[in-house]
């Protein structure tokens, strides 16, 4: 994937990095903040659906039960 520059102010720049963890690149903090504003996509939505029709019908896994299935 290609890159780009952008300009930001100094004092911005000392606000995320502020923020960020010292192991974060500014590109993960960035999409950190935008995501929740992106648009779910039609599959995300389906599996968004699906997930809380399970949960509703009470298929759901303990953290001790998924640990027993993955031989953990």
């Amino acid at each position: 994937m290609g890159q780009t520059t952008i300009r930001i102010t100094e004092n911005l720049h000392k606000a995320l990095s502020k923020i960020k963890a010292p192991s974060e690149s500014f590109e993960d903090l960035i999409w950190d903040l935008v995501e929740p504003y992106l648009e779910l996509s039609p599959q995300t939505k389906r599996n968004i659906s699906r997930s809380l029709r399970e949960y509703e019908r009470g298929e759901i896994y303990s953290l001790d039960e998924v640990r027993k299935r993955l031989n953990l």
